[in-house]
């Protein structure tokens, strides 16, 4: 197929409207469920209005963590995540209890009723709070998921024998994917003692898992019919709606539905890792870089979910597709109470390139060349190494990029 114009197998059942999206499902008797989730970002949860919430119209039942027929959490590299809250409170949308309901009329007052009194306690919502020696511990034994070191060469004499050096902090936002079609889950649970869940999903064999965990079934009992994707961009790696419409459908033994509007779906999912990224990078008199110190911060919010792949990934790519003999690189990913995250678009890889790439149009700037040219002296050739030790070897073609951007704005390399 390559140099060939390929259709999407999915293109046409798209453009005309007929492709098959969870919410798009209907069964017989089907029922409603959803979460009432937390609106405080740390505390715990002193009492909750169950005997009432069950008692109105519409309302088949009302589950907190006591009702889930097997773990009570999930997640995709710790088990952190919990499916609904049995002691703390870490973060605004943690899932307190779930209802079942007939319709999605009765469902919705239910939700509204719930009446869930807090204690509160104060959060930690920026990495240099997160940090400090009184702050409240939200992981295991300290609020650093996890750490990376990459050294190479000797740092302090990269910097010695200079020329210019410069020295910057450089800050990316929390993102949001947005994508089209919000989180919906239609679970079916059978006589045969297996169930069907209808999901749009990246992850069908981790959803296959978590779901037969929380049930306490075998995961051959579990089938997942993976759906239309309507965007995901790793939003979907994260488990959401799966496991609360498997418990419903379970104790119900009805199918049932879970629907989430775009505030619940933006409330619920991961987002990219905002992060602080300290930069010292320093050039010989030739236009060759000869030391890179960076200090990476990765606010992974309340949950680990990819956060350990995240901040590997821009550790590793910390440096760029630059040949620097001197490296020191250690980054963080740190635990608030604020929306966790984890996968989305690059990894980690995506932050990193706003700090050495302005380094890189700084340092060109004192050279007084230009950034293309600055970036062509230093740019990896095969054969080079990366920061890592990594031997670069096959069709290196970053070069032949900057050849091509620089003889579209006549700059001569």
């Amino acid at each position: 197929m390559v140099g060939e114009s390929v259709i999407r197998p999915d293109a046409y059942e798209k453009v005309l409207g007929t492709a098959s999206f969870p919410d798009d499902l209907e069964f017989q008797n089907m029922l409603y469920a959803g979460v009432k989730r937390s609106s405080i970002a740390y505390g715990r949860v002193k009492s909750i209005n169950i005997s009432e919430v069950k008692k109105l119209d519409g309302v088949i039942d009302v589950i907190d963590y006591k009702g889930i027929p097997g773990e009570i959490n999930h997640g995709v590299v710790f088990k952190d995540i919990p499916i609904l809250v049995k002691d703390t409170i870490k973060r605004i949308g943690d899932c307190i209890v779930l209802i079942i309901a007939k319709d999605k009329t009765s469902l919705k007052i239910a939700l509204e009723k719930v009446n869930i009194e807090y204690e509160e306690y104060k959060g930690i919502f920026t990495i240099e709070d997160a940090l400090k020696s009184d702050a409240p511990i939200l992981g295991n034994g300290n609020n650093i998921l996890y750490d990376i070191t990459i050294k190479k060469g000797n740092i302090e004499e990269g910097f010695k024998n200079s020329k210019f050096i410069t020295v910057n902090t450089y800050y990316t936002q929390m993102t949001d994917r947005a994508f089209m079609q919000p989180e919906v889950a239609i679970a079916n649970y059978k006589n045969n003692n297996t169930l069907d869940l209808y999901v749009a999903t990246q992850y069908p064999h981790y959803d296959r898992e978590e779901v037969a965990r929380c049930l306490n079934l075998k995961e051959e009992q579990v089938n997942i019919i993976n759906m239309t994707i309507g965007g995901a961009f790793g939003g979907r790696e994260d488990i959401n709606p799966q496991c609360h419409a498997a418990i419903a459908s379970y104790i119900t033994k009805k199918p049932v539905k879970i629907i989430y509007s775009r505030e619940e779906s933006t409330i619920s999912h991961s987002k990219r890792h905002p992060m602080k990224m300290y930069y010292k990078t320093s050039v010989n008199s030739n236009g060759k870089l000869s030391a890179v110190k960076a200090r990476i911060y990765a606010d992974t919010g309340a949950y680990a979910s990819w956060g350990i792949n995240v901040v590997r990934k821009a550790a590793v790519h910390a440096t760029g597709p630059y040949e620097i003999p001197n490296v020191d690189i250690k980054a963080y990913a740190i635990y608030t109470n604020n929306p966790f995250c984890g996968a989305m678009r690059g990894f980690g890889a995506a932050q990193v390139p706003i700090a050495y790439e302005s380094q890189m149009d700084i340092l060109a700037e004192k050279l007084n060349i230009h950034p293309l040219k600055f970036r062509n002296i230093n740019a990896f050739n095969c054969g080079s190494y990366t920061a890592t030790g990594q031997k670069l070897e096959g069709n290196i073609v970053i070069k032949k990029c900057i050849e091509k951007l620089a003889s579209i704005d006549r700059v001569d390399l």
